[in-house]
């Protein structure tokens, strides 16, 4: 029977596995690591807005950072405890369109943010005395703008210009949420402006921001090793963080798209949904370990809030 997406009242997540009593660990785990994320990312952005000595463009693009952690987080984690101890796994269609918008605006602003702030410290390595007169109040606006505006709005087209108005055959989606690869599959009607649409920009924004990532990069080495030990010492204690965190969610993303793309079904069930979450859960856990344990400038905040110290940046 073909439905259009407005006819369909609900969709049932099909990839939920039969749990018994272990639903209940389930769901503390999963609540424990929503707790995780929300209290060490807001304690961050906390951290940065209350003392003046952090603010700095670099840590004006990681509020934005732990911020959008935050979002995406709260797009998935709370539904996903409400169907870990569900029975019949169903969500309401527009709050499973919403989700779709929710966690695809997140996984643009997390790339957009990474990329700005590898552009940030290509700035302050290899043009740091014209840093200040580059990186602009006016500059750091229309940045931040950027980093939130664009994936919001093409996510709109994405969502709701493109997949609602689909109609479809089904409406169980092979996933512990909802998913819009998952969604346009499930069509009856022509989905070409979909893939075209999709493909493209996966295409020019997505490896554009990568070849801009990886070119300002090669830039920052170049400076480094041509330098003395100590910018050395300063640029990879600065950097580390950053290519980490980006490695950490380009992986979270592969995985995803290669699980989703080519069905794997020879893997374990739990194994495709464990696949399925990191990318959405693993870098707002480890985000806020990375830079906060790595980044000088916040570790000295840590000290002199926690143990009265002055320290100084290693």
């Amino acid at each position: 029977m073909m439905l259009n997406s407005t006819q369909v009242s609900y969709f049932t997540l099909g990839a939920y596995l039969e749990m018994g009593f272990l639903k209940y660990l389930y769901f503390l785990i999963i609540l424990l690591f929503y707790a995780l994320i929300i209290c060490a990312n807001s304690f961050m952005i906390i951290v940065i807005c209350v003392n003046k000595s952090l603010h700095e463009p670099m840590y004006i693009f990681l509020c934005s950072l732990f911020a959008n952690e935050l979002y995406g987080s709260t797009g998935l984690l709370p539904l996903l405890l409400v169907q870990v101890l569900s029975d019949s796994h169903t969500v309401s269609a527009p709050f499973c369109f919403l989700q779709i918008f929710c966690l695809y605006s997140y996984g643009g602003i997390e790339f957009l943010t990474l990329a700005i702030m590898s552009y940030d410290r290509y700035l302050a390595i290899c043009y740091p005395l014209q840093y200040n007169s580059l990186m602009t109040f006016n500059k750091i606006a229309l940045l931040t703008a950027l980093i939130w505006v664009y994936p919001l709005l093409i996510n709109i087209m994405f969502t709701y210009g493109l997949t609602f108005p689909l109609q479809l055959c089904s409406n169980i989606i092979n996933k512990v949420y909802c998913d819009n690869y998952y969604v346009v599959k499930l069509a009856c009607s022509d989905t070409t402006i979909n893939n075209i649409v999709g493909l493209c920009h996966m295409f020019i924004v997505i490896f554009g921001l990568v070849l801009l990532i990886i070119y300002t990069y090669i830039r920052i080495l170049r400076v480094c090793f041509s330098g003395s030990k100590q910018m050395r010492q300063k640029a990879v204690s600065t950097c580390t963080p950053h290519l980490a965190s980006l490695l950490n969610f380009s992986s979270g993303c592969f995985f995803e798209i290669v699980q989703s793309r080519f069905n794997l079904h020879s893997l374990p069930s739990i194994l495709r949904i464990f696949l399925s979450l990191y990318w959405l859960t693993g870098q707002p856990l480890v985000s806020p370990l990375l830079y906060g344990l790595k980044m000088s400038k916040i570790r000295m905040v840590y000290k002199s809030m926690f143990f009265k110290g002055t320290g100084k940046p290693v």
